[in-house]
């Protein structure tokens, strides 16, 4: 099992910046990617940043250039700096950790940060 907390959500006008924290705890070896989804009120979650299986970085278009996800391997820690927070970016926002473990794959999340901004 992975245990995932988070933190560093808030509520943020137009323009603002915020970074979010996921710490990982547990069985981290074998993990396969790491990064943040999001999930508006009545949409789908999406994928907003994530460190990819081969080590590079991977955005969503209508977040590239304004985040930036980053880690501390030595922390177990993945963050996301949000720069130029739009309202549209208002969001419960969810820390995913994947492990392959002899070919099978294990999905974690966290419990989920919300991320409101105003405009």
């Amino acid at each position: 099992q992975v245990q995932l907390v988070e933190s560093g959500g808030g509520l943020v006008q137009a323009g603002g910046s915020l970074r979010l924290s996921c710490s990982a705890s547990g069985s981290i070896v074998s993990i396969n990617t790491m990064g943040w989804y999001r999930q508006a009120p009545g949409k789908q979650r999406e994928l907003v940043a994530a460190f990819t299986s081969g080590g590079t970085t991977d955005y969503a278009d209508s977040v590239k250039g304004r985040f930036i996800i980053s880690r501390d391997n030595a922390k177990n820690t993945v963050y996301l700096q949000m720069n130029s927070l739009k309202p549209e970016d208002t969001a419960v926002y969810y820390c995913q950790v994947v492990r392959l473990l002899l070919s099978k794959k294990y999905i974690y999340w966290g419990q989920g940060t919300q991320v409101t901004v105003s405009s």
